[in-house]
């Protein structure tokens, strides 16, 4: 449900979808652990630079009901072995992309989400993520993943899943967990995102969705959940650059701008001017410029909200604000676009929200949070309610949120 910046990947686009291969938070799904770990160990890398640093705080959740892990209200530091190209998160699991092409996760591990072949946690050390050999990872979601299940896609543009895979949000006709990852039947993917139990990806040009229904979050015109790959409406013609998801809903971001979302609408989430009615095709955000970057936070009915970053430079927000969330100084809930600010002198670069949260790294990469803090995932030390800005840690390059958890990466210092 957060966002750094949606671009596109520098991968090839060209043929779509391949052959398939075949409630709410928690949805029952059997395990298949495929391979045994030492069938799909990972395979030598080439280096990955020096160690560096990400910093993380908030909480993990998704192993009991009500139970938060690893809760910390300020910034705790957690070190990769190699320079960090990319980060992530889900509700329960954050990730490292290095620039060798390995990923690294930490967190919960209970439905496989490590991705390392066990169902073991692992919160102050982080472990490789065992994809087959010869695979190295070229992206992953800047924005959320899906409920205990992680994505990625590779050099060659295909996508991988793994994880708990509850509503069949990886497209292979099951709900089946695994324990390591899978390919999925979708080819030359150049974004995806996912939340709850839904995810979307744009494969050879065409945006499509697996996974829950319950508002439309699918995007397709129907509520018929789906655990195959369906393709999401109105979305043809301009190219998709990025893919954002939350816990009933989905975005896209197009390369001339403009920006679509499409689900859950209780608090005026799709930015249309009315709340009340969910959609299941993508709906037109109007905004007065087109949009540079989008977050999409959200993970439990009426506490989503969108923030976006248009070409000039203004940052405008919508959605549910219960918490000031939205970052206009009120907690009214808006249905359509508002204008927000930065404190006086302060440049954001880019965004990311959470549950009922959000975040912006400045251009010197001081990080900002404000919004709901009862597992501190504003980051301040404290579990109160921030109404403004403040102030949580400095020299960000690089920001994921997902539900109650935040992670940032630390450049290397020579």
């Amino acid at each position: 449900m957060s966002s750094l910046t949606v671009v596109k990947k520098s991968l090839a686009v060209k043929a779509g979808l391949c052959a398939a291969l075949a409630g709410a938070m928690v949805l029952a799904g059997g395990c298949s652990p495929g391979q045994p770990p030492s069938a799909v160990a990972p395979s030598p890398a080439p280096p990955a630079g020096p160690p560096s640093t990400v910093q993380h705080w908030g909480s993990f959740f998704g192993a009991g009901r009500g139970v938060n892990y690893d809760l910390a209200t300020s910034p705790v530091a957690v070190k990769v072995p190699g320079t960090v190209t990319e980060i992530g998160t889900s509700n329960s699991t954050e990730y490292a992309l290095l620039a060798n092409g390995s990923l690294y996760a930490w967190g919960l591990g209970t439905q496989g989400e490590l991705g390392d072949g066990s169902t073991a946690n692992s919160f102050a050390s982080p472990v490789r993520v065992r994809f087959p050999a010869g695979v190295r990872i070229a992206s992953i979601p800047a924005d959320a993943m899906p409920y205990n299940t992680g994505l990625a896609v590779d050099t060659k543009g295909r996508a991988w899943g793994w994880g708990l895979n509850g509503g069949g949000e990886l497209c292979l006709g099951n709900t089946l967990a695994h324990l390591t990852p899978v390919v999925l039947p979708l080819a030359h993917v150049t974004a995806l995102a996912g939340a709850s139990h839904h995810a979307v990806y744009e494969a050879g040009g065409t945006v499509y969705a697996c996974g829950q229904n319950m508002a439309g979050d699918l995007g397709d015109g129907s509520r018929r959940s789906s655990t195959r790959p369906v393709r999401v409406a109105g979305l043809s013609g301009t190219p998709v650059t990025g893919l954002v998801a939350s816990f009933a809903n989905s975005g896209a971001l197009l390369a001339d701008g403009q920006y679509y979302d499409w689900g859950f609408n209780g608090n005026g989430q799709l930015g249309g001017g009315r709340a009340g009615q969910s959609s299941d095709v993508p709906v037109l955000v109007q905004l007065p410029y087109p949009v540079k970057q989008v977050a999409q936070g959200g993970s439990i009915w009426n506490n989503g909200q969108t923030i976006a970053m248009l070409s000039d430079g203004s940052l405008w927000s919508w959605g549910a604000d219960g918490a000031g969330q939205l970052g206009d100084g009120t907690t009214v809930s808006r249905a359509s676009p508002v204008r927000i600010h930065a404190p006086p002198g302060v440049t954001y670069q880019s965004l990311a929200t959470g549950s009922a949260t959000s975040y912006a790294v400045s251009t010197t990469g001081d990080v900002y949070a404000w919004g709901v803090s009862f597992v501190g995932q504003v980051g301040n030390g404290l579990t109160d309610i921030a109404r403004t800005p403040v102030v949580v840690a400095s020299g960000a390059t690089m920001i994921s949120s997902t539900a109650n958890n935040v992670a940032i990466a630390i450049p290397n210092k020579p």
